[in-house]
């Protein structure tokens, strides 16, 4: 596996939102919206908010009467359904009062048309529709709102610029060097190793005679961000990722790399083929929720697929909290997967969440024979710090 590098300290400066939207490429949501984050609107904030964990949670609506219902008859299995980050944010309570506070007819009275007014509000503004699914412009504040979030994640955690200084196979051609045993042959510069081979008044070329151009910097980087949608990712798990897949993508673009999205669960349930579009993967990885189960050798195939045929660095980042659960055998056909990808130039590392004994040890196959990282995720509020280590480390 490669060596696990410490996070460089950054030296950078995070501006206002309409500023980080120039350095990120087209972001043509919303003015209106846009302005709200911007400006601080408390009130659009906290509705984006419940609108991005009731897409965590993987509904695509908020219906007032239905929450109302749920918490009434059973609160207990109404905290599995929304979760405690959205419950606290459509009721304004923490959820020991709330379950407290439930068997009292006047607080029922009084959150009922708490819970009305917000599903009131966000339709008259259109973040809902008629009967409470959420709208593309619903899906666009809640898009801004996760972005924002994690802007100030970062900035708080003190990341910079990624500037590599290791020598890369695809890197920018620098120096001039003597040929040693492993380099490849479309390295060598030509006019120097003649050079070379007249100075020693050789007839032919020898193998003493050969110089190779020495690659700097990181050269072109493609990366892809798989990430898990299985049902057991629901809530605070895939909203952590979906943080880190922005950081990822909002760092590598800057740095005029291209990143894809594959959100995968039983299967490839959707993509974004990589890009230096920003608010394309930005829309995308909203949307996700969780769902179904595990299906990781589709998605290390499907990634194959979507790398380019250049040469860049390639490097797919799988993020689950799972092992396949997909096919007769899902461990075999996921390592003879990894293993064509190696062969065709594409690194894996995998960032596992609560996997199980059989998890790891298959997560450290994968890594390994994708000469990539495996990283055991113990705090999800680091999750966005691991997948930005593992993208430096390139």
């Amino acid at each position: 596996m490669i060596e696990k590098k410490k996070l460089k300290p950054p030296d950078v400066e995070f501006g206002e939102l309409k500023k980080s939207y120039e350095n990120t490429g087209s972001m043509d949501f919303d003015e209106g919206l846009t302005h709200a984050i911007i400006e601080g609107n408390k009130q659009r904030i906290e509705e984006g908010n419940i609108l991005d964990s009731s897409i965590n949670q993987g509904m695509f609506a908020f219906n007032a009467d239905m929450m109302m219902d749920h918490l009434v008859k059973n609160y207990d299995n109404a905290k599995k359904l929304y979760g405690e980050t959205l419950l606290r944010l459509a009721t304004g309570d923490d959820p020991g009062s709330l379950k407290r506070n439930l068997r009292f007819p006047e607080f029922q009275k009084q959150l009922k048309n708490k819970l009305k007014q917000k599903e009131r509000e966000m339709k008259d503004s259109d973040l809902l529709d008629n009967e409470g699914n959420i709208s593309n412009k619903g899906l666009e504040l809640a898009a801004l709102v996760m972005y924002t979030k994690e802007l100030d994640d970062l900035r708080a955690k003190d990341f910079g610029d990624r500037k590599s200084k290791h020598k890369m196979v695809y890197g920018d051609k620098n120096n001039i060097r003597n040929f040693k045993k492993h380099d490849r042959y479309r390295d060598i510069a030509i006019k120097s190793t003649v050079r070379s081979a007249i100075r020693h008044n050789h007839k032919t070329i020898n193998e003493s005679d050969f110089r190779v151009f020495e690659r700097d910097s990181k050269g072109k980087i493609c990366l892809v961000y798989a990430l898990d949608s299985s049902g057991s990712m629901k809530g605070k798990k895939i909203e952590m990722c979906k943080k880190a897949g922005i950081a990822l993508a909002y760092k590598a673009i800057n740095e005029k790399d291209n990143v894809g999205l594959i959100i995968f669960g039983s299967e490839v349930n959707d993509i974004v083929y990589p890009t230096n579009d920003f608010s394309q993967f930005l829309r995308k990885i909203t949307c996700i929720r969780a769902k179904k189960k595990t299906d990781i050798a589709s998605t290390i195939g499907k990634a194959i697929m979507m790398f380019p045929h250049d040469d860049v660095t390639k490097h797919l980042v799988l993020i689950t909290d799972a092992i396949p659960t997909v096919g007769d055998n899902p461990n075999e056909n996921t390592l003879n997967l990894v293993e064509k990808a190696r062969a065709l130039g594409i690194t894996i590392s995998v960032v596992g969440i609560d996997l199980n004994s059989e998890g790891i040890e298959l997560a450290k196959k994968i890594s390994e024979i994708g000469s990539g990282n495996f990283y055991i995720i113990s705090d999800l509020n680091n999750v966005d710090s691991i997948v930005l280590q593992d993208y430096y480390s390139l």
